[in-house]
Formats: C-alpha cells, structure tokens, sequence
C-alpha cells in the first residue's frame, strides 16, 4: 500500500505512527434534482458548483490533505465516468485506484468491493467512506473528527459522523444517539428514515438526533465481517465479483456477468441497522452540506440585499429569495418570489424553490420519453477532449471539436458520412487513409465516408476545430474503431 502525506511518520520506536487510512470515494448516481446542469455522464459531482474550487468530487479529496496515514484514494465509479474521473484526479495531482461498476448496486456493494480491493495484499487498512458530492466549508474540524474517529475505528468500531441539526430537513436521515464515548464519539441507539416535517421538528426540539452524512470511518476487515453477518448475500456476490475483477493499468472493472446477481441495497440498510453496540457515531459541525437540489444550494450561496443567487447574465425586476443561473444567453425575470430559473443551452428549467426535491419527477418523464437532454450536455466529454453540437438538420451536423495536449481520437471510418474540418487553433495532426498533414489555423480537410481517420494534438494547449458533417445518417454509433488509446475497442 502505497503511503502517502504521513507527517506523523518516523524512525523512533518511541513516536507511535498512525494506521493507514484508505480513502474511499463513492462516486455513483446521476444527481438528477440537480437537472439540466447535471446529467447522467456528467452528474452534480464533476461539474463547477458556484463557491467550489474545482468540482464537489475533487474537494472530496482535495479537503483530506495534511491528514496524518493518507494513502492514494480508491474511487468506485460508473463505466461512463471513467475518463471523467481520471482527468480530474490528473488535476489535482491524486493518483488513485478506480473500480469501474456496470450499473449501481447501491452503497454496500461498492462498499464491499473497495473493502476487499482494499485487503488484497495482505494489508487491514482503516477506510474512510465519503461520497463525492458533499460540500464541507471547514476542513479543521473536518479533519478533527476524522481523528477522533479512527480511534474508535481501530478499536473495532462502525463509526459514522452525524451532523448536528441546523434546522427541521425532511430530505436526511436521523440517528438517534446514547451514552458518549470516552476519547469522542457516542453510541448509535438507532437509525431514522427520512421524517415528515413534524417528525423532523420533534427531533430538533429533542435535541438528541444528528443527521445521519453518509461518511463513514471502520476497518476493511471489521466492516466485512458485519456484512458477512447481517448481509451474507451480498457479501457472496461481492467477493465472487471481486475474484473475478479485470485489471487493468488506469481501472479495474466490476465484470457484468457477476455483478448483476447482487442485490442492492445501502449501507445502512445491509449492515449499520443491524450492527447494534459495534455502531458509533462523531459529531461533525463543519459547514456540511450534501448538495442534494437547487433549494440546497441557494441555502449555502453568497445572496444579494434581496436574497437572490445570480449567476451569469441575469436582469431581474422585483424578484426575492430565487436562485437564477444562466449558461449561454440572456435571462430576465420579473416579479418573482421563491423561484428557481436554470438556463443550459439545451434545457430551461423553473420551479419553486419549495418543490426543489421534484426536479427528478422531470427528469424521470425524460427518460420516458427517450428524451437525450437527461443524459448528455450539448458539449460531451470524452477521455481525449470534447464537442459541443452547435447546430443540425437533414444530413448535416455542425460540431466544435476540442482536444487535449498530447491526445488523439482513435484510428476510425465512417460507413454513413463525411467531415469537413476546419482549424480553430493550434495544429492538428490529421491522418486519412495513410496521408498525414498537420493541419494549421484557418486550413481545412476533407475526410471521405469510408476513409481511415484520425486527428491528434501534439502540443503542450489544448486544440479547436469546426467538424461539419454530411451523410444519410450522423449517430455517434457509425464508429468503427482500428486503433485507440483508452481501451474502447471491441472484445
């Protein structure tokens, strides 16, 4: 295990050095009440959040630093989100295990999985279980907690963290806590579903609940045992899968054939319910927050003298206590109270600050309907860059295309259409049927239906072009890759 950020590490026996502590950063989910800015392959996690330096994922890491023990993070992910992940871990300069799942099985599997990933070199390291889409403002009473729960953590504890509540929120679970814990911490007597509003206010007035954060802190081993116990099932599941993982040098992928025979179910459910006097809990006031819809996150932005949240081009006339966000053009807005307006390129969404939760209910007649704007924004990422479409109609689509330093495209062709490119900036390297040009600002090449083709980029910025395409048919499934360089050719 490799040993990261230790300043607690030393050659005198007589100084004791902290145990290991993995990172764990579960990183599923879509974030749909967060629509039309987050979508399926690219979710609230990765995407800029107003008062974030970076993205919700990259603070999750990047707030752990000058912990004492740290070791690289293992990141559980969606398939789809391979390259996104990698690349913002590349940013922040994190090198990390990724374990790719096929689809959710939910938090116990993926749990599970990087437990057992975690132990397969012999070592029973501490695991501190995060999600990737949770803002934490104060990293020294972060890191405070974290300390006082790895004490409870090596001595075979469950520990999670709950959060004191700031007021009566229907959209958390509840722990009910009991007797404190010498050295920090106290008893879980037992854990609580979301409430209704006067269930909620009842706990807050009793004074003895915490709202149940999703972060957790135990030991591989302790944390299989418990699941073993209360869960065998999916404890059999997760350890044939991870027998069966195939690894390769960036991700290691959960194989389909097995995963599939897991049942999902959360870790609360499958283990931290069950596990009685082994459960602990620590106190954590430090800005917490889980970004869970837009109400959430007017609630933690910087507002004006009327109690609005802008951002972007916006008028506003008569308007109080909104979250207004604009992407691409011009949005006004008048006369308007507790109101949430979100511009995106291809998708406007207003609601009621006060029916936030219900975002998913759209997103869900979306998928539905079969409608894209639930899935992709207008510019797609992909491991080498991205395009935006900026305009289609019979036979044609229109493309800006954007490549990274030092990437290319795969060899391909296309049985359906041609492409036109036209340079933008930087010099492209374009390779057609064996010919190779480099291809400079203001220059353009055709590529024939049919042609073996690839662009590459390499320099040290990023390069930019116009692809206009023409044929009888334009989905990004006419593909068929030769060669490629992030293992998306066919088995």
């Amino acid at each position: 295990m490799t040993q990261i950020n230790n300043p607690n590490a030393t050659d005198d026996p007589r100084v004791p050095t902290l145990e290991a502590i993995v990172p764990v950063v579960i990183s599923g989910g879509v974030g749909s009440r967060l629509w039309p800015v987050s979508r399926a392959l690219l979710p609230k996690q990765y995407i800029a959040i107003p008062r974030v330096n970076g993205s919700l994922f990259q603070n999750t890491l990047e707030r752990l630093k000058g912990i004492a023990g740290l070791t690289d993070p293992l990141v559980v992910c969606g398939n789809d989100h391979r390259f996104v992940v990698a690349e913002q871990l590349r940013q922040i300069g994190i090198d990390g295990k990724i374990l790719l799942e096929p689809y959710g099985r939910n938090t116990a599997p993926a749990i599970a999985l990087a437990a057992m990933e975690a132990m397969r070199d012999g070592d029973d390291p501490l695991m501190l279980v995060l999600p990737a889409d949770h803002l934490i403002e104060e990293v020294e009473p972060l890191h405070a907690a974290i300390n006082r729960a790895r004490t409870l953590a090596a001595s075979a504890r469950l520990v999670t963290f709950g959060i004191p509540p700031r007021g009566p929120e229907t959209g958390y679970g509840y722990l009910q806590q009991g007797e404190q814990i010498d050295g920090g911490g106290v008893d879980v007597l037992r854990f609580v579903e979301k409430p209704d509003l006067a269930t909620a206010k009842a706990y807050v007035e009793d004074g003895g609940y915490y709202w149940n954060s999703g972060m957790f802190l135990f030991r591989a081993s302790v944390f299989l045992q418990h699941l073993k116990l209360h869960a065998a099932d999916i404890f059999a599941s997760c350890e044939a899968t991870h027998a069966a993982l195939e690894r390769g040098d960036d991700f290691s992928t959960i194989p389909d054939s097995l995963f599939h025979a897991c049942r999902s179910e959360s870790i609360d459910y499958a283990v931290m319910e069950k596990a009685g006097d082994a459960v602990a809990a620590v106190p954590l006031s430090a800005g917490w927050n889980d970004l869970g819809a837009w109400d959430a996150l007017w609630a933690v932005q910087t507002k004006d003298d009327d109690e609005n949240v802008i951002s972007g081009d916006v008028l506003t006339e008569n308007v109080k206590r909104s979250y207004i966000q604009s992407e691409s053009r011009l949005v006004s807005a008048v006369g308007m109270r507790d109101a949430i307006i979100i511009e995106t390129p291809d998708a406007v969404l207003v609601a009621n600050r006060s029916d936030a939760q219900s975002v998913k209910q759209i997103v869900d007649r979306l998928q539905q309907l079969g409608r894209t704007e639930c899935v992709a924004h207008r510019r797609e990422r992909r491991p080498w860059g991205s395009f935006e479409t900026l305009a289609v109609g019979k036979g044609f689509q229109v493309k800006r295309i954007s490549v990274n330093p030092k990437s290319a495209l795969s060899l391909q062709s296309h049985q359906h259409r041609a492409e036109h490119w036209v340079m933008l900036s930087g010099v492209g390297r374009v390779e057609c049927d064996g010919k190779i040009i480099d291809l400079q600002v203001n220059e353009s090449t055709f590529i024939p239906k049919g042609s073996k083709h690839r662009l590459s980029n390499l320099g040290s910025t990023s390069i930019e072009l116009i692809e206009v395409q023409a044929g009888d048919y334009l989905g990004e499934d006419d593909i068929e890759r030769f060669e490629d360089n992030y293992g998306r050719l066919p088995d």
